[in-house]
């Protein structure tokens, strides 16, 4: 006999965005309140993800 191959399992239909979040698929935007960042001293990109609420910045 064969040996057995596994797959993967298809994910369920209806994802939650919780869900889609924890999978590293955010849906980010970007937050345009603040812009500059005086302890480093740049210009900032703040990216707020819109079902979770998780930040991620970036300098420039």
């Amino acid at each position: 006999m064969g040996d057995v191959l596994p797959f993967k399992r298809k994910p369920p239909q209806g994802k939650t965005a919780s869900t889609l979040c924890r999978e590293g698929f955010h849906k980010w935007r970007v937050d345009k309140a603040k812009k500059f960042d005086v302890k480093l001293g740049k210009l900032i990109t703040v990216y707020v993800c819109e079902r979770c609420g998780d930040k991620k910045i970036t300098a420039h």
